[in-house]
């Protein structure tokens, strides 16, 4: 297998090669930007005509002509305005663009062939070493992810050294593609985004809204069992909030326009930060009141561009599990283990038990006295040390107001997940004055833990839809069993049934519609309902349930008290 800095070079290379192929076959056509990307590449165009599904195999029938042609990737570095005298003339006005702004008296070109184009490298020797690789799909995209810019064109691809790794990425997309969130949720009735609520604003049909229940209500009963205190925050603020925390200086793009309130400007919140820290000073606070723990479910808007809009996993109005904690500084190692310990137990609830840990550090521009960073750096380290967990040091990529630990999961094909982090704050404590009275009775400021769980409910629901392709775990399924009805002489039984497995707190539903028992199977299956129960005059006779599980064409027998059990013994504490 090839590293990391090799694929990236390959890619590289492949993104140039197609943008040649696409200046052959569409002249006039203009470049913008063609970097590789994780697991690939991409290129981006501005065209009137748009590419169909079919231009992308003429395309790539080009690639393999300039490949064939072995040309070598020669690499000069030429003076700025000569740069810029070379793309006007080819009527190139992105890359002009693009030259314009490098500070730099030269930059370098990279030709191949009669191809040239503006790129700091590298690439490969030749075109020929390029072996193995496959376009994927068109997408839109703004001109430096301006929307007031112009629309362009973005061609994705992928590229590997190994036929091997190609034909195994290339099922794996397949993969992905069936258990795509978005497919299951609309296919599985869960949610639904529509043009007349806004992009990025969701609907959460009644089987998702359910399952949503069920998480928050595992998510309470778990923080109580640890010792968090649950609250409540307002959706809005008196803008001068906001001003305090920070954000209408350093968050402002990604923030809505204030509101006027009988006169003020109020602002729908983006973050839950600052009301948990003015609930923490409601009360003057003593040492021996830390560690304090709040959580809440708090739903925040944030404005994200509409071309990163994505189903479930980037929406613009969300629930975050949010959680913030005040401790003395003797306390933040052992805090920093038991929210990591914390985030195990719910990741492996939910069936994950594969993860990557990284441990950010001080970036370039930070706030707070090097000590305490050396200090929180070093409880964080420490914690994942006495865990015995393994991690990967993300030099300089703390956030500018402490170190953080963030865990990503992997679900079932290997996909990694960002959901868990666990942030120490240097900035927000001293911006509100948040003291508390230490021993001698004298004000000292408290340490603050930013930390989540499962990162937001929509985004962690789309990940466990695709993790389960939709055939989610028993105690997670919308409808946990699905009564069918042979004929109408077992109705009254049915119904009955049905009924008594509600009050036993699982969720049922019949099925006595005048249909095939086939097809009334396959509609439950379809659903992808954990259990199947099929009810006969022999089952009503004997008072026994004939149970089949979800994918399973074998059934059991057995009474009542063992099926409820069945159910409920797999429901989480």
């Amino acid at each position: 297998m090839e590293n990391n800095i090799e694929l990236e070079k390959l890619r590289h290379s492949t993104s140039h090669v197609m943008a040649q192929a696409v200046t052959e076959l569409f002249p006039g056509i203009k470049l913008a930007i063609g970097p590789s990307i994780d697991n690939g590449f991409y290129y981006d165009f501005y065209s009137e005509t748009h590419f169909l599904p079919e231009d992308l195999e003429k395309i790539e029938k080009k690639m393999n002509e300039i490949i064939k042609n072995n040309y070598t990737f020669l690499k000069k570095d030429i003076e700025k305005q000569e740069a810029i005298d070379f793309f006007k003339k080819n009527n190139q006005q992105f890359k002009v663009e693009l030259i314009n702004a490098i500070s730099n008296d030269k930059v370098t070109f990279y030709t191949q062939g009669n191809f040239t184009d503006l790129c700091k490298g590298p690439h490969l020797n030749t075109t020929g070493e390029i072996k193995y690789f496959k376009l994927l799909s068109v997408a839109g995209a703004y001109w430096r992810g301006d929307e007031k810019r112009e629309q362009l064109q973005r061609i994705y691809g992928t590229a590997f050294y190994s036929k091997d790794d190609l034909s195994n990425y290339l099922k794996l997309l397949e993969e992905a593609k069936a258990r795509d969130h978005r497919k299951l949720g609309k296919e599985l009735d869960l949610f639904s985004i529509q043009d007349e609520v806004g992009a990025g604003l969701i609907l959460w049909h009644p089987k998702g809204a359910i399952i949503r229940k069920v998480i928050e209500d595992f998510w309470k009963n778990a923080h109580l069992k640890n010792d968090y205190s649950l609250i409540n925050t307002p959706h809005i603020a008196n803008l001068q909030l906001w001003k305090t925390s920070g954000h209408v200086n350093f968050y402002k793009e990604n923030m809505y326009a204030p509101i006027d309130v009988d006169g003020q400007d109020y602002q729908i919140k983006p973050m839950n930060c600052p009301f948990h820290i003015l609930v923490y000073k409601s009360h003057l606070r003593s040492y021996r009141d830390l560690p304090i723990r709040y959580a809440e479910l708090g739903t925040v808007y944030r404005y994200e561009r509409s071309g990163v809009l994505h189903g479930l996993m980037r929406v613009r109005g969300f629930t975050q599990d949010d959680a913030h904690i005040y401790c003395r500084q003797d306390q933040l190692e052992a805090e920093i283990i038991n929210v990591i310990e914390f985030v195990v137990f719910v990741l492996k609830t939910f069936g994950f038990d594969k993860f990557d840990v990284f441990l950010s550090t001080r970036p370039e521009k930070y706030t707070g006295e090097l000590t305490d960073w050396e200090k929180a750096t070093f409880a964080l380290k420490n914690a994942l040390e006495k865990l015995s967990l393994s991690y990967n040091i993300d030099s300089g990529e703390g956030v500018f107001y402490g170190p953080k630990i963030d865990i990503k999961i992997k679900d079932c094909i290997g996909r990694s997940w960002q959901c868990s982090t666990i942030q120490i704050d240097f900035n927000l404590p001293k911006a509100f004055e948040m003291e508390y009275m230490n021993e001698e009775s004298q004000p000292e400021k408290p340490v603050m833990i930013h930390r989540a769980l499962m990162g937001s409910l929509e985004r962690f629901f789309g990940i466990l839809i695709e993790h389960y392709a939709g055939a989610f775990p028993v105690w997670l399924a919308p409808v946990q069993s699905k009564i069918i009805g042979i004929n109408d002489k077992v109705a009254d039984f049915v119904k009955d049934l049905n009924g008594r497995l509600i009050k036993s707190g699982i969720r049922s539903q019949f099925d006595l519609r005048n249909e095939t028992l086939n097809y009334k199977i396959r509609d439950a299956q379809t659903s992808k309902t954990p259990y199947i129960v099929i009810i006969g005059e022999k089952e009503m006779q004997n008072n026994k349930l004939s149970v089949r599980s979800y994918g399973s064409k074998i059934t059991n027998e057995m009474s009542y008290e063992d099926f409820t059990a069945l159910i409920l013994k797999n429901t989480p504490e």
